[in-house]
């Protein structure tokens, strides 16, 4: 079990543990965290716990139903963290044939809990090979033994396609939260374009900060929305523009 710098992490990843291995008894073949907690620059404030949890087989109906109440009596008893539990849930199979198959793929990622059905897995092959570089075993064994190896041209071309969804994505988008999550990523995405290498979304930022002063402000104050992601008192039209102007500069560049 990851011993995390952080006593209160430590016990809901216990907790969370426990309650997997209830649901499904030897079926789980391992849960994996990934994310801040394990690249560096997590904050209990505003960052998600990243998690994988990889079965035996397909996940059945009641077990979906014990995990769908699992998630919501979660978020009741600890309210600070509702919407900010990043679990995904596949079988084991799914994970060795994601570049040509698609699974039903069941998903809690700051959104209801649900069910996608004929999910095309190569589009998450980012999240498999982050998990598989960086994630750690909470249970099981190491993720480089279930999820099978990918290139790090496959990672950045996935992180380019990325990049483009966000950039199509945020133009629907309104609040502030997700105009500091697209700054963020896009910062993210061109640092790895850059040098190949995935950090932490705030290491990125700081990064761009430096390739790109002229948007310096504009990064500083994603940082800070991201960390002021509760406060409702907030007027959202007033940056979105310039939030578009820089998505369409930086994916330009990560695009051409």
């Amino acid at each position: 079990m990851l011993d995390t710098p952080y006593v209160d992490i430590n016990r809901l990843l216990v907790s969370l543990l426990s309650h997997i291995r209830q649901i499904f008894q030897e079926k789980l073949v391992g849960l994996y965290l990934y994310g801040s907690l394990t690249t560096g620059d997590f904050d209990p404030d505003s960052s998600d716990i990243d998690l994988l949890a990889v079965t035996s087989s397909q996940i059945t109906a009641p077990e979906f139903d014990a995990l769908r109440a699992m998630h919501r009596d979660f978020a009741r008893d600890n309210p600070e963290w509702e919407d900010r539990i990043d679990a995904v849930y596949l079988p084991v199979a799914a994970l060795r044939t994601f570049r040509s198959e698609k699974n039903p793929i069941v998903i809690s990622p700051g959104e209801p809990f649900h069910v996608r059905e004929g999910e095309a897995l190569r589009d998450w092959l980012q999240n498999w090979y982050i998990v598989r570089e960086n994630g750690l075993a909470l249970f099981g064994p190491p993720p480089k033994a279930v999820i099978p190896p990918i290139t790090q041209d496959e990672f950045v071309e996935a992180v380019r396609r990325y990049a483009a969804e966000v950039s199509g994505w945020i133009g629907h988008e309104r609040n502030r939260k997700s105009q500091a999550y697209a700054i963020l990523t896009l910062c993210r995405a061109l640092h790895v374009h850059r040098t190949g290498k995935q950090v932490s979304k705030r290491q990125a930022a700081l990064w761009a900060q430096e390739e790109l002063p002229e948007w310096s402000r504009l990064i500083q104050s994603a940082l800070a929305w991201r960390q002021a992601w509760r406060d409702e008192h907030v007027d959202h039209a007033a940056t979105r523009t310039e939030t578009m102007q820089f998505v369409k500069f930086v994916s330009d560049q990560i695009l051409d």
